[in-house]
């Protein structure tokens, strides 16, 4: 794969990269790139975590070492209760590595660490203290606003959070990192106040966000817009089935979804999507791309029950591998949120 391939993987099912020309000149030199995606152990993990996997998988595929950073500390920034802390990183422990297999991707050059393991040094904690005399409290607010939940009354520690991601790109020693839209303001922030500290600034890798079920952001606090990686098929079936999805209107959560993870997988194994119907409607249909779904769908060829219904089908194949290990996640799932 040339530089040229390589990049057009990266590129792909991204909404921006912050550093483009950069990156195209560091692919350009054939060496091993390293990226990272953090994510910290608050809610339940959910189906939209497919997306980031999946351009993981990408980054895998076009050479690059990948960390994945589980932020223990970050959690606890964001409410996540301290005593509960080591409970949740073992349950993100045990799903994100499953959903990664059930992607189907070689992990040799795939790293995961604990944040806490080298947030607590001296040396990165005088960075952090370094980096908030250079950051104002509307900057560091502002790079917040859309990952920390702050309220009305917001926590210094919510205003922290962003300064400590930005020094992890430092001491995670790495050319880039991968993160959702809502990410954006702390990606710039990192790349505008590193340099102060006489580091480089990172590239920045913006992948979109699956819309929730109802409309929204797919949250793990709203069990309403997203299926879990532990629902039972019943579940998922059920929560497709309420799911918004307008005839003719291919602006919801579920068409993301299909979009960005369904057909994605399909294509990369070079499968079809099969949407099942009676004889006497038509029979069933299938695709190779989503472009052709989207057409038919808007010119209401498509009934969205039966998208629904192979939506649902592709979701919970996805979610076999959760099930085989069902009775080790609910122990740790109970032990991390009930």
């Amino acid at each position: 794969m040339d530089s040229e391939e390589r990049f057009k993987l990266i590129k792909r099912n991204t909404e921006e990269i912050i550093g483009e020309e950069e990156l195209k000149k560091k692919l350009a030199l054939k060496k091993q790139l390293v990226v990272y995606w953090g994510t910290a152990p608050t809610g339940r993990p959910h189906v939209g975590y497919f997306l980031p996997m999946l351009k993981i998988s990408d980054l895998l595929k076009a050479g690059f070492k990948v960390k994945i950073l589980l932020a223990d500390l970050h959690a606890a920034l964001d409410n996540t209760p301290w005593i509960i802390l080591e409970k949740r990183y073992e349950y993100y422990a045990a799903v994100i590595p499953m959903i990664i297999g059930a992607i189907g991707v070689n992990v040799k050059n795939l790293e995961i660490v604990k944040g806490s393991d080298f947030q607590l040094k001296p040396e990165y904690m005088y960075d952090v203290l370094q980096m908030s005399s250079y950051v104002s409290v509307h900057d560091a607010n502002k790079a917040a606003s859309e990952v920390v939940k702050l309220g009305d009354n917001p926590k210094l520690s919510g205003l922290i959070y962003p300064i400590m991601q930005a020094i992890d790109e430092q001491y995670l020693g790495v050319d880039a990192q991968l993160g959702g839209t809502d990410q954006r303001k702390i990606m710039v922030l990192a790349r505008e106040t590193l340099p102060k500290l006489g580091y480089d600034s990172r590239i920045e890798i913006l992948n979109p966000l699956v819309p929730g079920l109802i409309g929204k952001k797919m949250s793990s606090s709203d069990e309403k817009s997203k299926i879990d990686l532990i629902d039972d098929e019943k579940s998922v079936f059920s929560k497709i089935n309420n799911a918004e999805c307008i005839a003719g209107d291919s602006n919801n959560g579920l068409m993301a979804f299909l979009k960005y993870v369904i057909m994605t997988i399909k294509s990369d194994k070079k499968e079809k999507f099969v949407i099942k119907r009676d004889k006497k409607y038509g029979g069933d249909l299938s695709y190779f791309n989503y472009a052709d779904i989207e057409k038919d769908f808007i010119a209401k060829k498509i009934h969205p029950l039966d998208l629904k219904n192979a939506v649902a089908v592709e979701i919970n194949s996805l979610l076999a591998v959760f099930r085989k290990n069902i009775k080790k996640l609910e122990k740790l799932s109970e032990e991390a949120y009930e």
